[in-house]
């Protein structure tokens, strides 16, 4: 209604951090919207992040960030939700991986992602258990992953198995024995999660029989298990972390996540297998995987990498090859890395590094300055 029956005269957002309300958390946004009746809007003037309120006095200006209607479409065609962009740079970036589909949109002939909540914990909490027993599986929340990892934390409940089926199974649904998701390896991703935090997007593979509560969005059967590794390999890049990161507040719910570009690679595709592998020995660490591993041909939990150096050289390496896949210019990616100022600079630096090293087998022979963004080798140096 507001695009389409109003002119949107600025949309200036503020964070609390100066305590402009008292009693009220500091990550707290608060917005201050202004529009007349009767026109239509196709841009409107923004400015996201402010601490002060004086600048109230001085917005909107010709430093105000234009952002398109356009845009606000084909970032969030059901949402219609605003990206919080800081500068063009944002924009043109957002621009660019655009290019490829979101993950809500289904595509025939390619893998397509379906998210569901499983158990609630609160309606569902008469099922948790508190101890482990006999016919009891695990109950996973968002805080048991991070990225790549399943063991974060221990459980802190158990359900029954059967009780927990009947609650899962349709209305009048009868249980035959069929197999559900929870007895399958699934993607999983933390629903609690904030643009502040040292990262916004935390997804892991959660193993066969285990169950989730809602604080762990999980996706539902995947045909090719490949597949499913390459999505989370993509999820946890830096490239798809900058998108995501610049809409949530306080969750990181499925209908963000359906909003992001992803481009929809398969086992045909160039650095599909590459990406895959790596993700496998990330994740396939443990006897739950080893079906897992051995679907991805990386054979079993023994191949899986514990070492924690090793590690990390896995993980610059997926987000050097998925900067790539969006086809990103160093510099781009250089600023994208910008915009995570907790994570530490060794992990920033590393992930570049990669990306240069991979720039030959994609040939990507547009690694310059492309446009006026900040020095590629002051990755954690530099104030935007």
């Amino acid at each position: 209604m507001l695009f389409s029956q109003t002119k949107v005269t600025g949309l200036f957002c503020l964070e609390n951090r100066k305590t402009i309300f008292e009693e009220v958390d500091s990550r707290f946004k608060f917005v201050v919207l202004t529009f007349l009746k009767g026109s239509t809007t196709t841009e409107f003037p923004s400015a996201f992040m402010r601490l002060d309120v004086e600048e109230l006095q001085r917005f909107p200006n010709d430093d105000s960030l234009q952002i398109s209607v356009d845009m606000v479409r084909k970032l969030s065609p059901d949402s219609l939700s605003v990206m919080e962009f800081k500068n063009e740079v944002d924009i043109c970036i957002a621009k660019k991986m655009l290019e490829f589909p979101l993950l809500g949109e289904k595509i025939k002939g390619k893998w397509n992602l379906c998210l569901r909540q499983e158990l609630n914990m609160t309606s569902d909490s008469h099922l948790f258990k508190q101890q482990p027993g006999k016919g009891r599986l695990s109950l996973y929340e968002g805080k048991m992953i991070h990225q790549f990892t399943h063991l974060y934390a221990e459980p802190r409940y158990w359900v029954d198995e059967q009780e927990a089926r009947k609650a899962l199974l349709k209305r009048n649904e009868s249980d035959n024995s069929q197999k559900l998701d929870y007895q399958i390896s699934r993607l999983g991703f933390r629903d609690v999660a904030n643009a502040t935090n040292i990262r916004t997007m935390i997804a892991g593979i959660i193993p066969p029989n285990v169950f989730a509560g809602n604080t762990l969005i999980v996706s539902q059967q995947f045909t090719k298990q490949d597949e499913l590794l390459f999505v989370v390999s993509v999820l946890n890049s830096f490239a798809c972390d900058f998108i995501i990161r610049q809409k949530v507040t306080a969750h990181c719910n499925m209908f963000y996540v359906y909003q992001l570009p992803v481009p929809r690679l398969t086992k045909n595709d160039r650095s599909f297998n590459d990406i895959v592998q790596r993700a496998a020995k990330l994740i396939c660490t443990t006897p739950e995987f080893d079906e897992l591993a051995q679907e991805v041909g990386l054979g079993s939990h023994q191949q899986g990498v514990t070492d924690e150096t090793e590690r990390a050289n896995l993980r610059a390496e997926l987000d050097g090859m998925v900067a790539h896949l969006y086809g990103l210019t160093e510099d781009e990616f250089s600023y994208i890395l910008t915009t995570f100022p907790i994570v530490n600079a060794t992990i920033k630096e590393a992930a570049l590094s990669a990306y240069r090293n991979f720039a030959p087998m994609f040939g990507d022979s547009k690694i310059g300055l492309t446009h006026k963004y900040p020095p590629s080798g002051a990755i954690h140096d530099i104030t935007v």
